[in-house]
């Protein structure tokens, strides 16, 4: 399994360019050429079987490219298709069961919000990386509660796990939030926003050259 480290931009699957299994495979790719390491497959719409076919040619996609693949929400899902790991919600199971699911190399990943102590307890449980935000209004949750660029900052000197910046996170304010402690910052819109295959790689590129920067 890849063991390189978790810093960079972590890419999370749209709805819109999970509706054609062609258009969401051409769109990933774009994102890794674009210099993505970890690409989240999100579909909540589908059905169990398309979201084993997608996670399945997702995964092989992924690995392909040298990068790697998470699945949001499920980790049996993750187990079947051959991804990388799970990324889990405060109410999407416990760490602890998607740990022995998957095993000790895969990668979890938990939001924890704007807790510090949450995401304590989640590296407890068997997290890889915790994940805080909205830091900006996003338009995927635009409902979610923010969240204080200062809370990354507290959670650095907290944690020497990886630190995930999610909700709003574009190019222009990811460098704010990598000098304030992020590893990675994930993104759905400003990197899928557009579903072409030359715009997500430019947006991806845009993303990736901040952590050249940093």
């Amino acid at each position: 399994m890849n063991s390189s480290p978790l810093r960079g931009l972590y890419a999370i699957t749209s709805t819109a360019l999970c509706s054609d299994r062609t258009r969401l495979l051409a769109g990933v790719r774009a994102a890794l050429r674009g210099g993505a390491i970890l690409i989240q497959y999100r579909n909540k719409p589908a059905d169990a079987a398309q979201r084993l076919a997608d996670a399945r040619a997702l995964a092989t996609c992924c690995h392909d490219y040298g990068a790697r693949l998470i699945v949001n929400d499920d980790a049996e899902l993750a187990r079947a298709a051959g991804a990388d790991g799970v990324h889990l919600g405060a109410a999407d199971g416990a760490l602890t069961q998607a740990r022995a699911q998957l095993g000790p190399q895969a990668i979890i990943g938990a939001s924890c919000a704007g807790s510090v102590p949450r995401a304590q307890a989640a590296l407890t449980a068997g997290a890889s990386y915790v994940a805080f935000g909205r830091f900006f209004v996003s338009q995927t949750k635009p409902d979610a509660p923010p969240a204080a660029v200062e809370w990354l900052t507290e959670a650095r000197a907290a944690v020497s796990a990886p630190i995930c910046a999610i909700g709003g996170v574009t190019p222009d304010n990811g460098a704010l939030l990598l000098a304030a402690g992020a590893d990675l910052l994930a993104a759905v819109d400003g990197v899928f926003g557009d579903t072409t295959p030359d715009a997500i790689e430019r947006r991806a590129r845009a993303y990736c050259a901040l952590f050249q920067a940093d």
